[in-house]
């Protein structure tokens, strides 16, 4: 298999910047975003992202909202989508997974989560 892309969506800088430490430090190739809105700015150009990571928590679009924007979309809608969150609610995490999710991993992200992760891909 190539070099998996993960985007990751996440309003966070040190969120961010931990998330893809610890997929750089597993050879995948990352790119981050600060919001949905980038996010899918971004996906509208870019064609060679295997996995969104995605915070659940952030101003102006959840990570629900843009879950439910990818699955809504023709061109990206087989792209696995994983949510993160500080929050553990069983609620949540069944609308997520509901609403498509291929996970939902509780923040911050550790090496021992990315098999799970790759294992989307």
């Amino acid at each position: 298999m190539a070099t998996p892309h993960v985007l990751i969506v996440d309003d966070s800088c040190v969120d961010r910047l931990v998330a893809s430490r610890v997929l750089q430090s597993r050879n995948i190739k990352v790119t981050v975003v600060e919001g949905p809105k980038e996010a899918l700015k971004f996906l509208a150009m870019e064609h060679d992202v295997n996995l969104i990571l995605t915070d659940y928590c952030m101003p102006e679009m959840t990570g629900y909202d843009l879950l439910v924007e990818v699955k809504n979309s023709p061109k990206i809608s087989h792209l696995p989508v994983v949510i993160m969150c500080t929050d553990d609610v069983p609620a949540r995490i069944k609308k997520c997974l509901d609403g498509g999710a291929k996970g939902y991993i509780i923040k911050p992200i550790k090496v021992i989560d990315v098999p799970s992760l790759l294992h989307y891909i």
